[in-house]
């Protein structure tokens, strides 16, 4: 069984366009910053997949 749907990589594969592009923002309702960063991209993707519905593992907590 894969761990993330179909959904989750359209989503994250959106994101990082919208990165290149320089028209993805961080923060809510897309106030913060511009975002460069490959990885801040793709945790983006995941975060809009997991509020849609999509099958996203949830996010781990702070490790002790």
């Amino acid at each position: 069984m894969p761990r993330y749907g179909r959904a989750a990589s359209r989503r994250v594969a959106s994101a990082m366009r919208r990165r290149k592009r320089g028209t993805l923002r961080s923060g809510r309702g897309g106030k913060g910053g511009r975002v460069k960063s490959r990885k801040q991209a793709i945790v983006i993707g995941l975060s809009e997949a997991r509020s849609k519905g999509a099958k996203v593992p949830r996010k781990r907590g702070s490790r002790r």
